[in-house]
Order: C-alpha cells, then sequence, then structure tokens
C-alpha cells in the first residue's frame, strides 16, 4: 500500500467532513492500521498532530465563514463541533489572534493550508528485525519532560546525568523509556529505569507484549535516535503490524541497544 496515497485519503475525507464529527476509526482504514498507529503515523509524516490539523482547518474555513458570509458566532460554531459560542470564541482568538465578533472587512485573519503529500516518496532501504516476547517487567527509574522537538538533545543529557548520580547504588541504567500524549501524538518524557528500587523512584510495570525488536550495535545515543526515526520513517509506513499503546523501550546490554516497540 501507497502510505502517502492513504495519507491523502484521509486529508481528503477531513476536507468533506469538517462540519461533522470525525470517526477516527474510519480514518484508520484509509491506512490498515488501528487507531493509535494511524495518529502516530499522521504525526510523524505530516509534523502535525491529527486533532490539531483538524481544530485549525476548522478554525481556518471558520475565519473565512465569518469574513465572507457573515455569518452568527453561534451557528459557526456549532457548524465546527464546538459545543458553545464562548469555547469557539476562545479557540478562535488563540488561532487567529481577533474576537470573532470584532471580524470585519479590514481584518487579517490566519489559514493553515491543506496538506497534500506526494506519493511518489518511497524507500527502499532495509531494515532487520525479529519479533520478541517479553514478560512483564516492574522497572524502577526517574525521568525528564520532554518534545518530539527537543527529546534527541534532552535525552542523551539526562541518560549521563542519570547514571552519573545513581550509578554507585543502581549500576548501569538498564532500560530507556519514552512516552507520549496519545492524543497530540507528541512525545512527554524520557525514562532511566533500573531493576532495582530507591526510595525517590518511579514504580513503572510493562505488561508482557509481543515486541518489534530492532538491535543497534551500539549504545551511542545518536545511532539509537537515528534507529528511532527510521523506524517511523521508513519501517512504520510500509509495515502490516499495529502498534499497541505502550511507551518505546531501549534496552540496553552487553554493548549493543535493543530499540522495542509493543504490537498486537
Amino acid at each position: 500500500m501507497n502510505i502517502y496515497r492513504g495519507l491523502n485519503d484521509i486529508i481528503h475525507y477531513i476536507e468533506t467532513h469538517l462540519e461533522e464529527k470525525i470517526d477516527y476509526t474510519i480514518l484508520a482504514r484509509f491506512l490498515g492500521v488501528n487507531v493509535y498507529t494511524m495518529q502516530r503515523l499522521f504525526s510523524l509524516m505530516s509534523g502535525v498532530s491529527l486533532a490539531d490539523y483538524i481544530r485549525k482547518r476548522r478554525l481556518s474555513n471558520a475565519g473565512y465563514d465569518l469574513y465572507e458570509k457573515n455569518e452568527r458566532i453561534i451557528d459557526i460554531a456549532l457548524k465546527y463541533q464546538y459545543e458553545n459560542a464562548t469555547s469557539f470564541s476562545r479557540a478562535f482568538f488563540k488561532f487567529h489572534g481577533i474576537k470573532p465578533s470584532l471580524v470585519n472587512k479590514e481584518t487579517k485573519l490566519k489559514n493553515f493550508p491543506r496538506i497534500v503529500f506526494p506519493e511518489e516518496m518511497h524507500f527502499v532501504t532495509e531494515l532487520d528485525y525479529e519479533i520478541v516476547t517479553l514478560d512483564a517487567m516492574k522497572l524502577y527509574g526517574v525521568f525528564t519532560k520532554t518534545s518530539n522537538s527537543t527529546i534527541m538533545r534532552d535525552a542523551p543529557i539526562f541518560f549521563s546525568k542519570t547514571e552519573t548520580k545513581y550509578f554507585r547504588e543502581c549500576g548501569n541504567i538498564l532500560y530507556g523509556m519514552i512516552t507520549y500524549d496519545t492524543l497530540r501524538a507528541e512525545s512527554q518524557r524520557y525514562y532511566c529505569l533500573y531493576d532495582k528500587k530507591l526510595s525517590s523512584f518511579e514504580e513503572i510495570d510493562i505488561p508482557q507484549s509481543k515486541w518489534l525488536c530492532f538491535r543497534i550495535f551500539s549504545q551511542d545515543p545518536l545511532e539509537i535516535q537515528e534507529m528511532s526515526q527510521r523506524f517511523y520513517k521508513e519501517f512504520l509506513p510500509s509495515c502490516k503490524y499495529n502498534l499497541k499503546e505502550l511507551p518505546e523501550l531501549e534496552y540496553y546490554h552487553d554493548d549493543v541497544t535493543d530499540f522495542l516497540v509493543a504490537i498486537y
């Protein structure tokens, strides 16, 4: 399946249903994956979360409706799936920088354009992996807040500081873990985890699951991050696996790193 054609089908469906409640399960069918995987793919390929894209397209159209059609604010609010005029006005001001009640022919408004994916794009690089089943684990550790745009800087710095701080009591860090905000498909936290508990550590339960395992023959942060990027940009768009809503793991052992992604 051409992932970009499927994404364009999602965009087309959104554009023709902006005035309706959009069912994410329908969007996921265009890619043949589950809703969670579809949201992660959309965010990765577009640079914006699915929820943000829909919100910005609705607010762009709402600005046009106010400017050109002079429609009532409450009618536009309901038209674009806001519960009331107050919540719509708040979102409108945050996006356009002006209250909807003040829009007139002299007003400058913003437009968030429709995304078009180039369908001729493709990748041909091979990427080796295996599927492993891991028993349930109880791990302990600390985290730092992060984001998609800063994790490549945040994770190595936090890893180094954490290992230095706890090495005497806990030894080497056993796992790295990345958690996501599922609504925005945005990375939230990077954890350093051990199998030894300290009073200051958070307890993390990892359930039994199957995992896609990509081995990196080093523990260099740049090589680990490169593998993560290759997984999302090369492997995931063309594979048939559905992601499970679990954090990503990096297992550090024997001078190698296993990059692990949970699947059904």
